[in-house]
């Protein structure tokens, strides 16, 4: 493919697009458009599911690009989406949307500066037909409609997107995240359910760091629940339980030993244990993990994983080992 810098960072990864064109495809969709289509990823994985593809996007230069990578697989437009939307929903054909939330300098957070407008997402997800929108995982609830389903993606363990799905094949409020692929190629669907508040507990002999889609499609509560697990702490999603049960919905970390989150007091254990190779998870604390690497001085021919989470009575450092070899994981956020 070729890439424009801003194209680059938004473009969506094929499994993901992939995924999204056969929910089309699954809806009835023969023709899709593709408003604001960048640098052509999501119009390719249109294009490789069989939909006939109508790619728009106003600035000449990113169309020229979209036209290269799509190398005759899509009709490509140059135009403004704003202008056009109107003929095009017309013509009976899904619609599909990745606002831009980049430009070449920066990145964009306020969804009244995204390209095509958020005045026309709205219009796109009415529900009279087959529609999905592309945006940040990080998008807030308050700005999610009631009638649209809402699908977060974890694929190999970085949360890359949210999709708001309306119209034929659509769930109306249905909260749903992916993670995967695993070890088989396979990405498992979880979705969210009404669930009472998880209790907040002492450290069992393992703890669970849900996949970040769980977490932004607000399943933490229910995760805990499958897994017979409570929280550390009342705002963080890290569980704890005391049976391991395997999930391809969080990582799974056998306790080893509990510590007071004091510098002094992990750097002794460092040292006793030889640990060369630190991995630091956080939640909830106010910490550096490059620095805290440094004020450790770790030096040794072993490894370990520190997990360090505020929790009711204080912060604590908690020692742990992955348990066995995790299928999707987790990454960050």
């Amino acid at each position: 493919m070729f890439f424009t810098r801003a194209g680059l960072e938004q473009a969506t990864r094929p499994e993901v697009a992939d995924h999204r064109a056969q929910r089309i495809v699954a809806a009835g969709g023969r023709t899709v458009v593709d408003l604001g289509c960048g640098i052509g990823s999501d119009a390719l994985a249109f294009a490789r599911a069989g939909l006939s593809v109508i790619a728009v996007d106003r600035d000449p230069e990113t169309a020229a690009v979209a036209a290269a990578n799509l190398d005759g697989r899509a009709t490509v437009l140059v135009a403004d989406a704003e202008q056009v939307a109107d003929d095009l929903l017309t013509t009976g054909a899904a619609l599909f949307c990745d606002p831009a939330r980049r430009t070449d300098q920066t990145r964009l957070w306020r969804v009244e500066d995204f390209s095509p407008s958020w005045s026309l997402v709205g219009r796109l997800l009415h529900g009279s037909r087959t529609a999905g929108v592309k945006l940040g995982p990080a998008l807030p609830s308050r700005l999610i409609p009631d009638h649209v389903e809402a699908e977060w993606f974890t694929h190999r363990g970085d949360t890359v997107e949210v999709t708001l799905w309306a119209g034929p094949g659509a769930a109306p409020g249905v909260r749903a995240a992916l993670v995967g692929p695993d070890g088989q190629g396979r990405t498992h669907r979880f979705v969210v359910a009404e669930t009472p508040e998880l209790p907040v507990r002492a450290l069992g002999q393992y703890m669970y760091e849900p996949a970040g889609a769980v977490i932004r499609a607000g399943g933490v509560a229910q995760l805990g629940t499958e897994l017979g697990a409570g929280l550390l702490d009342r705002q963080l999603a890290y569980l704890t339980g005391d049976v391991l049960i395997r999930s391809p919905f969080a990582t799974a970390f056998a306790v080893q030993e509990q510590l007071p989150f004091r510098p002094k007091v992990l750097r002794r254990w460092v040292v006793e244990h030889g640990i060369g190779t630190l991995e630091i998870k956080k939640r909830g604390v106010e910490v550096d993990p490059a620095r805290l690497r440094l004020q450790l001085r770790l030096v040794g021919p072993h490894q370990a994983t520190m997990i360090i989470s505020r929790t009711p009575h204080g912060a604590v450092a908690v020692i742990a080992s992955r348990v066995g070899a995790d299928p999707v994981g987790t990454g960050p956020i």
